[in-house]
């Protein structure tokens, strides 16, 4: 916390971010610094979020500091949202598509924060991007596999319900996969477990209805959350059960 707070402080003296997050942003490398984009989405304003935006996949390449200015972006518009400017679901929705991977990481974060707010609308909406392109329907199901989200029984529930739609678009689909369909996939493989250990009644009929499936995509990603640890820990008996099956 106390890193967080140091960063607020900083911000708070310049007027000019930028500089400041090009220095910390942690890029190029493996992890960006979420903290601090965190705290520049709570304290910046729309037209900082907006001028961070300019950063286009031409002007700021992936793994690199521009990249993380438009990720502070991204995240801030879900604060934005969270406060109450609904038009901004049609931004994110095209931001999910961003050829940058952290920026599409950065849509589901912003997209949480609503959530911890109002789940709600998000489900609502999340209903309705399960049914767009592969990365759209990526982004609705990495928004809502976030264990602060699914307190509520009812809500992961809900949230099954767009899992289980996401996963039957995914039925079928045979030859080569493009790189759309390989990020859904990915995501998928451990989504699934987060949802499962917040409603597991619900969340082990339906995994258990894919896992007896035949669709050799679709059992590859039941497989990869039967190796979660969350999964372990809410029924370890039930686990080995569909592991050795």
């Amino acid at each position: 916390m106390a890193k967080t707070d140091d960063y607020r402080r900083i911000l708070q003296s310049t007027s000019d971010w930028q500089p400041f997050l090009l220095k910390e942003s942690g890029l190029p490398g493996p992890r960006g610094n979420l903290e601090l984009a965190q705290v520049v989405a709570d304290d910046g304003d729309r037209a900082l979020f907006e001028r961070l935006l300019l950063y286009t996949p031409e002007k700021a390449p992936v793994n690199t500091p521009q990249e993380f200015l438009s990720f502070c972006g991204v995240i801030g518009l879900g604060r934005l949202l969270a406060e109450g400017d609904r038009a901004l679901f049609g931004r994110l929705r095209g931001y999910a598509s961003d050829p940058r991977w952290r920026m599409r990481e950065g849509v589901a974060m912003a997209l949480q924060r609503l959530g911890k707010v109002d789940m709600q609308p998000l489900l609502t909406e999340m209903q309705k991007w399960s049914e767009g392109n592969w990365l759209e329907q990526r982004a609705a199901a990495a928004a809502l596999a976030e264990p602060a989200l699914l307190h509520n029984e009812t809500d992961a529930v809900a949230a099954l319900d767009i899992l289980d739609a996401i996963t039957t678009s995914m039925q079928g689909i045979t030859g080569p996969k493009d790189e759309a369909f390989k990020a859904l996939q990915k995501g998928m493989s451990y989504c699934w477990s987060v949802v499962v250990a917040a409603a597991p009644t619900a969340g082990k009929r339906l995994m258990e209805k894919w896992l007896r499936g035949t669709d050799p995509t679709i059992l590859r990603i039941m497989q990869e959350n039967l190796k979660k640890n969350r999964l372990v820990r809410m029924d370890a008996a039930w686990v080995e059960k569909w592991r050795a099956q």
